[in-house]
């Protein structure tokens, strides 16, 4: 028997006699020619268009000595040709920056689209899965915008229809190999717009020096450190509560340390105290003369110090109440910030029951209720497991240094941190390349960013704490600033 059946009906049947035979004789419309060659020119039009659009620099700088060759001869574009080139290459001398801004980038990403981008999109996104190959046909996401920065390439895309985020999440490492990258961040531009992040190198890959003493008393963001593009990081500590997970060696000395080194003016103006918990008596105890009466490494004495908080906390609630909502440092009623270096040293691992029980009670009432008064929370720990720290989500602000599981990732920044780019896993382990590198997750946006604080030597530490307990300490200080 024969049957002729249209479509791919063919894959679904089974034959259960050796006699019986399938043929498969699909349908075959014919196209007129001159509707194939219609869809043909139309495609290359809006293709040249957009084109166009998108690159005009790069493109009059490729067409247009050819055009003036064919119009007036090899000589007259040898001359158009030498009179730009002759005045960009001074001004990418001495301009650097904005050479780079109006042409330099725009020549960059007309370059990567072509040989990097457009030549293995559609291999790339068949094989990762990202696009589909039906009935003889190319369903891909569409590559809307290409931009370079002098670290990576930024590009816009557009799903397919009824993709989500997280299949491209789940394909960061098929992305960012295909094309050539080290990694891969998705970002959520709108609905249905991708923005995809392939860095080129690493800024972040040299250490920094400690940032200098700010000039004026403050307690605006403190810088810290450098972000990827290469702007100065500010961290904010006024009005949150920051947690800092990172495995030994990793750094986390360097972000407490340039917070302190940032707010040493307001300290010294009585804007700002802070308060020091040291239970392993090697970090914060090197600038003990800094925190004065407010330093404690005992267990019982570090219990006894946030108690103290709470109680301070309190009191400024019950004088607060129905007059204020919101925290003004003055020297009467200054923004303290309390640092726990080692958290777990004083929950999870203190034998101590009543001391346990008393610094995490502690600890919770300040997270949860102290920022609206004006005391924040700065801790660090080591292991961010939930056993050992179960009051983690009460920190809006988190940060996450080099970690030995690729799961600690979610676990300090959230639920789908690392699969939006925060490879917190995968930073380097020497202290040269790697020591004071992170992953910033702030409440404000759930889009990690990646950071690296300055290092604070032991010298910077003498001074600082030389500085800060002489006679007088100048709140404009012209040689530091």
């Amino acid at each position: 028997m024969f049957k002729k059946l249209p479509g791919d009906e063919a894959h679904h049947l089974v034959s259960t006699t050796p006699d019986t035979a399938v043929v498969f004789r699909p349908a075959v419309v014919s196209t007129p020619a001159i509707i194939t060659i219609a869809i043909f020119a139309w495609r290359l039009l809006t293709g040249l268009v957009r084109l166009l659009w998108r690159h005009p620099v790069a493109l009059v700088v490729a067409l247009a000595p050819g055009a003036l060759c064919w119009l007036y001869g090899w000589c007259v574009a040898l001359v158009a040709a030498a009179v730009p080139v002759s005045a960009l290459i001074p001004w990418a001398f001495f301009d650097r920056a904005s050479f780079n801004r109006w042409v330099g980038w725009r020549l960059l990403a007309f370059w990567r689209l072509v040989w990097v981008y457009r030549r293995h999109w559609q291999p790339v996104m068949i094989v990762s899965g990202l696009g589909r190959h039906l009935r003889g046909r190319d369903y891909l996401p569409r590559l809307v915008h290409i931009r370079c920065t002098s670290w990576a390439d930024v590009l816009t895309v557009k799903m397919i229809s009824g993709q989500s985020v997280k299949d491209w999440s789940d394909r960061i490492d098929h992305l960012a190999h295909g094309f050539g990258a080290t990694s891969c961040r998705i970002t959520v531009e709108r609905s249905g717009r991708l923005r995809l992040t392939f860095p080129r190198c690493d800024p972040l890959a040299v250490p920094l020096p400690a940032v200098a003493i700010p000039a004026e008393a403050s307690i605006r963001p403190v810088e810290i450190g450098k972000q990827e593009d290469g702007s100065p990081y500010r961290l904010k500590v006024h009005g949150t509560h920051v947690l800092i997970a990172g495995a030994t060696g990793a750094g986390k000395g360097s972000f407490l340390w340039s917070v302190i080194r940032g707010l040493l003016p307001a300290m010294w103006a009585g804007l700002v105290q802070v308060w020091a918990l040291d239970p392993k008596l090697m970090e914060l105890s090197f600038g003990r003369a800094i925190f004065g009466d407010h330093y404690a490494a005992e267990p019982a004495a570090c219990a006894d110090l946030l108690e103290a908080a709470v109680k301070i906390m309190q009191e400024r609630a019950g004088r607060f109440a129905g007059v204020q909502r919101n925290h003004i440092p003055t020297t009467e009623d200054p923004f303290v910030l309390v640092l726990v270096d080692e958290v777990a040293f004083l929950t999870a691992y203190q034998s101590d029951k009543g001391l346990k029980v008393r610094i995490s009670a502690a600890l919770a009432t300040l997270t949860t209720q102290g920022r609206a008064v004006g005391v924040g929370v700065i801790a660090a720990l080591q292991d961010p497991r939930k056993e050992v720290m179960n009051i983690r989500n009460l920190f809006p602000d988190k940060i996450a240094l080099r970690l030995d599981e690729s799961e600690q990732v979610d676990m300090v920044l959230g639920d789908g941190a690392r699969d939006r780019g925060a490879l917190a896993d995968l930073i380097s382990p020497r202290p040269e390349q790697g020591a004071g590198v992170a992953y910033v997750r702030l409440e404000s946006s759930p889009d990690p960013i990646r950071v690296r604080a300055a290092y604070v030597s032991d010298t910077d530490i003498r001074d600082m704490a030389a500085l800060f307990t002489g006679d007088t300490m100048p709140i404009e200080m012209e040689g530091t600033a």
